[in-house]
């Protein structure tokens, strides 16, 4: 067997080893080195000379040097000259190898940078696209002009009330209001409490299976939906909004996407199908609404109505208002077509951020929910908090009024779903769901017989005998929305799983 000195590659006449790093050396080149570094060359930690261990080798004995005028004193100096070039041989060695190192670190480095360079000009590019579709009446001016839109403009109780009056929440608009009240609420007399033919049996309903899922909709990147809305008119056009800063419009019928609308800088919380035209609503926690038009595929409108993360969104029974809530406190009313906030107001005795807002049936009151577990009852005419119902535990995460216009269901982070009579104002009904249950989305159907909960799962009840006649867990997510189908035909689901799902006969 050989032994190979570890700095000069060569046989040593006189081996030893280092108990530092455990590599074997020539005698005399690695008591150079200690004399001169004071460390074992390959691990780099402190060594002595009498820290080395000789190994016992068979090696002929050689003759002792003459005198320096000699040949073999000439070949001793050669001898020092070598070692010394492997010496330094083995410097350069390390000092590549670092060098190699560092070089990889840098451009590593540079990689990284190119692609936060390359995203930023995209999000620039974005951004310049969204700015030139704006039209001139857009509300990126107008809302900044109108005091109602700066928070500093809400000081002591009431300003909010004057503000919002100037920014033209006219007499016109509260008749338009009004006189589309009068037809609602003339309307559902006729019909009284008859369901529709069409309407889906309880139990047929309990019979549904997922028949459908969609999974491809949104980035797998930034996984997640988080809003879901069917069009009121032709349930078959799906909305959703995404973890991926999208909004998506899907055509169940012939199961393709039929726009993917960019815009939002962060993620797409609410989203609304107008009934009568191409237009869909989106908010999101970048503190804007955006109106968009699904044939052109690009948003025609920025609503600036808020200075915080926009929690929800309804659309009032004309088509031609938005109602929207904020953790920035206020809530605001806005006009669709000019991009205008009307009105703004917030609760300054509460002083709390709200969670979601929903219009009543009628359009003349809606309610919102809080961070602190409060649900309050509004007059969209007068501006002012009519009723609250206290009684959760828990952040409001979901509200959702009959279509018969006298229940109200609403839901937060305390497992539980509670629905109110807006009659007698008071709660008349606890579901107590299942322990750390998390209650993401609440659904009546356009009858008012049936009320469908997502969130850890669905659930969908029969409303007065509020049973439950169905439930799924086929979401391998958190269920954020769920909707039905016309006359209860379908249930369409989304979750954090990305997945888009129709449940059927």
């Amino acid at each position: 067997m050989s032994l190979v000195c570890a700095i000069s590659s060569e046989v040593p006449e006189h081996p030893c080893v280092s108990p530092v790093s455990n590599q074997v050396f020539e005698r005399r080149l690695i008591e150079k080195y200690i004399a001169e570094n004071g460390a074992d060359p390959i691990s780099g930690q402190p060594l002595s000379e009498e820290q080395l261990i000789d190994i016992k080798v068979s090696h002929p004995i050689r003759p002792k040097a003459p005198s320096a005028t000699s040949i073999p004193a000439i070949l001793k100096s050669l001898q020092d000259e070598w070692d010394a070039v492997m010496l330094h041989s083995f410097t350069l060695r390390q000092q590549l190898q670092t060098t190699r190192q560092e070089l990889s670190h840098a451009l590593y480095q540079h990689d990284a940078a190119c692609r936060v360079i390359a995203r930023l000009t995209k999000e620039v590019t974005a951004a310049r696209e969204a700015l030139a579709t704006l039209k001139p009446q857009a509300g990126l001016v107008t809302p900044q002009a109108t005091p109602a839109s700066q928070p500093a403009a809400v000081g002591a109780g009431g300003e909010a009330m004057e503000v919002s009056e100037q920014v033209g929440m006219t007499p016109e608009i509260i008749q338009k209001l009004q006189d589309k009240a009068t037809v609602l609420t003339t309307e559902r007399k006729k019909r009284g409490k008859t369901v529709p033919e069409d309407l889906v049996r309880a139990e047929d309903l309990s019979k549904y299976r997922q028949v459908a899922s969609h999974a491809g909709l949104h980035s797998a990147s930034i996984p997640g939906i988080l809003s879901l809305d069917l069009c009121p008119t032709d349930t078959n056009k799906v909305l959703t909004g995404g973890a991926d800063k999208n909004v998506v419009v899907f055509d169940r019928r012939e199961e393709q996407i039929v726009a993917t609308l960019k815009g939002h800088t962060k993620k797409v919380s609410s989203v609304i199908y107008h009934p009568a035209q191409s237009v869909v609503f989106s908010a999101s926690p970048d503190s804007t609404i955006r109106v968009w038009s699904v044939t052109g595929g690009n948003c025609v409108q920025v609503i600036r109505a808020h200075e915080a993360s926009v929690t929800g969104l309804s659309l009032h029974a004309t088509g031609d208002y938005l109602l929207s809530s904020s953790e920035d406190q206020y809530w605001a009313f806005s006009d669709i077509q000019t991009g205008c906030v009307l009105t703004k107001v917030t609760d300054e005795t509460a002083g709390c951020a709200l969670t979601c807002a929903q219009f009543h049936p009628d359009g003349l009151i809606f309610g919102t929910g809080t961070a602190d577990s409060q649900i309050k009852i509004w007059d969209l005419k007068e501006r002012t908090n009519v009723a609250n119902f206290p009684g959760h535990s828990g952040p409001v995460t979901s509200i959702a009024f009959s279509e018969n216009g006298y229940y109200l269901a609403t839901g937060a982070q305390d497992s539980s779903l509670k629905l109110w009579d807006l009659r007698k104002l008071k709660n008349f009904k606890t579901i107590t769901l299942d322990n750390n249950y998390e209650v993401k989305s609440l659904v009546f159907d356009q009858s008012g017989t049936y009320l469908a909960v997502g969130g850890s799962d669905i659930r969908v009840y029969i409303c007065k005998q509020w049973s439950e006649v169905l439930n799924f867990s086929d979401h391998s997510g958190l269920v954020t929305g769920v909707a039905f189908g016309e006359h209860a035909q379908f249930l369409a689901s989304t979750g954090m799983d990305r997945s888009l799902k129709f449940y059927s006969l």
